[in-house]
């Protein structure tokens, strides 16, 4: 489903991807994972065609997201590390405002009924988003990115800044989402993986240094030898 082959970015002579190459099939739950500045929130974007890569091929679905970028974004739901929400408006009208954007037409608005409930919103659905919690902010920003119920849910940081609490809800959350759509979850937090993912793939530098299943992965400690110093 989704395809990388030497895909490579550079920012002001700046290497910021290095021939990546990666392949993530239909369903699976990828951990995306790398310290801060490892290169992960700029290969979401050239994912989703945000930007435009410096060389290789990428391909979504078959297509190419610099050249079919609109028809790709139809079938990603993204979560950017800050949630761009808009705080004077309450939930209902936010997300109906999502909803228009995206193109959803007035007879299939019901679904947002099912959108709401999944993400825990029933209870804040009438209040100014403002106010809310932060925890109730992420899932107003995973209900944006999921209606439309797009097949690829990409999400960057989505735990970052909550209490343990909201972490565990947002976990199940996704663990949720993760029955039904291939989700890729970029973070520096290796439990997160863990606890939410199938497989797991490290970046450092804007290189790949690791590609293997949850369960093969060894923790904390293989994290840091794949990503001290010496090692890139």
């Amino acid at each position: 489903m989704i395809r990388l082959e030497n895909v490579s970015k550079k920012f002001a002579g700046r290497t910021v991807v290095d021939e990546v190459n990666l392949s993530i099939g239909k369903g699976e739950v990828v951990g995306f994972l790398g310290p801060n500045g490892a290169g992960k929130t700029t290969t979401m974007r050239l994912i989703i065609g945000y930007l435009s890569r410096t060389s290789g091929q990428i391909r979504v679905d078959g297509k190419d997201p610099e050249q079919q970028g609109s028809q790709i974004r139809q079938k990603i739901g993204y979560l950017p590390e800050n949630n761009p929400l808009y705080l004077d408006l309450r939930t209902a009208e936010y997300l109906d405002f999502i909803a228009e954007v995206k193109g959803i037409k007035s007879e299939d608005k019901k679904n947002l009924d099912r959108v709401i409930e999944l993400c825990g919103l029933t209870e804040v659905y009438r209040q100014l988003i403002g106010e809310l919690s932060r925890g109730f902010k992420q899932r107003v920003g995973l209900a944006a990115a999921i209606i439309g119920n797009p097949h690829i849910l990409i999400l960057d940081e989505p735990t970052s800044g909550l209490d343990p609490n909201q972490i565990v809800e947002i976990r199940k959350l996704i663990k949720d989402l993760g029955r039904e759509k291939t989700i890729i979850l970029s973070t520096h937090i290796i439990p997160e993986v863990l606890q939410t993912c199938s497989r797991v793939i490290v970046i450092n530098k804007g290189r790949i240094v690791a590609d293997k299943s949850v369960n093969s992965f060894g923790g904390e400690e293989e994290f840091y030898q794949l990503t001290k110093e010496k090692q890139i």
